[in-house]
């Protein structure tokens, strides 16, 4: 009787438990928390606040799709009422994507004109990267704001400095030196983000870096990302400026996922 008291609480218990989870994610701020369709609405919110233009660009990106796919289906569908079902749904999938497509990408730039120009923006166009890179940023940041950003993947180990150009090159310079002296013999490539000459602007950024010639396998990548635990372990914990918010819930959107 005891041991089914016990069952019982633990049981009970394990449903309280359950259920404050429940209750600690729906209210939750943090984008981690959250299903993918509260990702998506969210995203929705913010990107609709900075475009005014994105409702009615879905909405067309939906309409003429489903429009065109559903005018062919009555043409071609005949008088079956299965066939015509099919070519709905079909119609309806493609308005979707249409829609989903716009949405994406309407998302991506809404996310680089709310932060550009901000200290520590550069970690939104690394978020960007696909699954196979790995960020660090803010690794490195002066009294003046002048940020270096890592990231490693196929095309290489790669610095990004965001700054004054003429304070970045000694920071950069830095910087380069310190990783290749645990790189061993990896190539450490280096880029000014900004809008100036020779610089890469915060939207082109992810563009930038996965077009670059791939310098690394998969195991040379681990290897690599070894070494350079044992410099971040040796270096003081860079204090990250007040800069972009923590956008990991919205990456699906602005990947076009």
């Amino acid at each position: 009787m005891a041991k089914s008291e016990r069952a019982k609480a633990l049981e009970a218990k394990q449903k309280a438990e359950a259920q404050a989870l429940k209750e600690r994610k729906k209210n939750s701020t943090d984008p981690s928390d959250w299903g993918r369709w509260r990702q998506m609405l969210e995203t929705y919110k913010v990107t609709a606040k900075y475009d005014k233009a994105l409702p009615w660009l879905m909405l067309g990106a939906f309409v003429i799709p489903f429009a065109l796919v559903l005018t062919l289906g009555l043409v071609f569908a005949g008088t079956g009422a299965l066939q015509i079902v099919m070519w709905v749904v079909l119609a309806l999938s493609v308005g979707f994507l249409g829609a989903m497509a716009i949405f994406a990408w309407r998302a991506r730039n809404a996310v680089y004109k709310r932060f550009e120009g901000q200290a520590g923006s550069g970690e939104v166009a690394l978020q960007m990267l696909p699954k196979k890179w790995t960020s660090d940023p803010v690794i490195a940041v002066t009294k003046n704001m002048d940020v270096v950003h890592r990231t490693i993947g196929p095309t290489g180990l790669i610095l990004i400095g965001e700054g004054e150009p003429g304070r970045l090159r000694p920071l950069l310079a830095s910087e380069k030196r310190k990783h290749e002296q645990v790189a061993y013999g990896v190539d450490v490539k280096v880029i000014q983000m900004g809008d100036k000459s020779g610089q890469v602007p915060l939207d082109k950024l992810a563009s930038h870096i996965k077009k670059l010639p791939k310098a690394l396998t998969d195991d040379k990548i681990s290897e690599v990302k070894q070494r350079l635990r044992a410099l971040d372990a040796m270096r003081p914990k860079a204090p990250i400026p007040k800069g972009p918010i923590n956008a990991k819930g919205a990456r699906a959107a602005m990947r076009g996922r």
